[in-house]
């Protein structure tokens, strides 16, 4: 049973990758209108871009509005064109000549249908490299340029230099955090050693306080202690009175004891 699905899956995997490569089917009507836009594109749009991407000619543009560059457009060279449009198709060809240079040759130009719009690549060679021109057409009989745009074409060279910089970039991100890792957890090793202090810290203070509550103490008893004294000598020189004793010479004070005069 599960070599029945397996095979199931694996033939509906193969129909599948089948359908997604095989080319969409176009009416006879709208493989003429693929013709027209590749044509128009090829003769008329490619050919007014290269104007403006020459150095003198950029600067023909500036002052007019949209709708005045549109109109300059469709008189000038034929097709329909959104002022904005052109004016940056205009700034990303003139943007394009850093990598790819002037269009010295048109060659492969293909155009395909997505929903209301005709989308037209063409390959070209530029003075410095390869490069490949996109032109997006309405899809309708008027086939307006809604966007164009030129860009470098990456290499197999290309590829593999930007995969090596971001494996480079990548490699080296993770042991930065390595790094910073390790030095946080040899951090680790100081908080303790931190703890210590403070507690010592803490315990000196204690005892500097209890050393100093402990002389304030004495102190007081000592001036306490000097106090009884002198009253010991009063009461032995009141007791020496009341006997008739010259002195207090023979008395002997056991005790003192505070009498408690609320009785």
């Amino acid at each position: 049973m599960k070599k029945i699905i397996t095979l199931v899956c694996t033939i509906a995997c193969i129909f599948g990758l089948t359908a997604c490569g095989s080319e969409p089917e176009y009416t006879a009507y709208e493989k003429e209108k693929l013709s027209n836009a590749e044509a128009a594109v090829e003769q008329t749009i490619l050919p007014c871009f290269q104007i403006f991407m020459e150095d003198d000619k950029m600067q023909l543009l500036d002052g007019y509005t949209a709708d005045e560059i549109s109109y300059i457009i469709q008189n000038s060279f034929g097709f329909y064109a959104d002022g904005n449009a052109i004016k940056g198709a205009v700034t990303s060809f003139n943007n394009a000549k850093e990598s790819v240079g002037e269009i010295v040759k048109i060659n492969e130009v293909e155009s395909k249908i997505e929903d209301k719009t005709i989308i037209v690549t063409v390959s070209v060679d530029g003075t410095i490299k390869k490069g490949n021109a996109e032109v997006i057409l309405t899809n309708d009989m008027f086939m307006e340029m809604q966007s164009a745009a030129l860009n470098e074409e990456s290499t197999m060279g290309d590829a593999m230099t930007k995969a090596a910089l971001n494996t480079i970039i990548g490699i080296s991100t993770v042991f930065i955090v390595l790094i910073l890792i390790s030095f946080i957890i040899a951090l680790f090793g100081f908080i303790p050693k931190i703890q210590a202090k403070m507690a010592e810290r803490k315990n000196k203070k204690e005892e500097t306080s209890i050393d100093n509550t402990i002389s304030q103490i004495v102190e007081k008893e000592e001036v306490d202690v000097t106090d009884d004294y002198e009253l010991v000598a009063v009461i032995a020189a009141a007791i020496a009175a009341s006997e008739g004793a010259a002195s207090t010479d023979g008395f002997v004070v056991r005790s003192v004891r505070k009498v408690n005069r609320r009785r």
